[in-house]
């Protein structure tokens, strides 16, 4: 069951129009769902509009920021929650222990930091929850390219291709989520190394 979905994004609103109003869509989305949103605590860009489509919608949002980051006009002072960490690694921590499933819209660095490195828990079995990228405009086009190509390689197993889930529509995505079902839970280095 998912009750606290984690969605990674970026602290600006990119070029594209679509990005911000597919954030707020999914903030709306699950409130309506009665899924508390689990995500960075930030205020500007598409973190902000997840987090306001979210509260409009009468949801409950949880904000993680890391001390160097609670200042005024970055973090949002409208949650229902704000939890303060020392470090960022702290913040990724607690985003995962909080999260039932993670959801990650457009964003740079800091987002391809945090999905990354949920994506690597999948794979080595610390943990089993359903990752997702709303691939709004065919934003992870790239990413995913870059996955598959990994495979092709032989440095990601196949089955481990299949950790993540990707649509353009949040329902979608929301609906491929709750059916997830992850592809190994055994060792990625007994399966190297049987």
């Amino acid at each position: 069951m998912l009750e606290r979905i984690c969605v990674f994004c970026g602290s600006n609103p990119g070029r594209n129009g679509a990005f911000s109003a597919a954030a707020r869509a999914t903030g709306r989305l699950l409130a309506e769902e009665g899924i508390t949103l689990v995500y960075g605590g930030g205020l500007t860009g598409l973190m902000g509009a997840v987090a306001d489509g979210a509260l409009a919608a009468g949801g409950r949002v949880i904000g993680i920021i890391p001390q160097s980051m609670n200042l005024p006009r970055v973090v949002h002072e409208g949650l229902s929650e704000l939890v303060v960490v020392q470090t960022m690694h702290e913040r990724k921590a607690a985003m995962a222990h909080l999260s039932d499933a993670f959801i990650a819209l457009p964003g740079g660095l800091g987002t391809f930091d945090e999905l990354f490195e949920t994506l690597t828990w999948s794979q080595l079995g610390y943990q089993a929850k359903p990752i997702g990228l709303l691939n709004i405009d065919g934003y992870f086009n790239p990413l995913v390219g870059l996955i598959d190509h990994a495979v092709a390689y032989g440095f990601v197993q196949p089955h481990h291709r299949n950790v993540f889930a990707a649509a353009e529509e949040a329902a979608d995505l929301l609906a491929t989520l709750r059916a997830f079902q992850h592809p190994s839970l055994s060792s990625k280095w007994t399966e190297l190394h049987p």
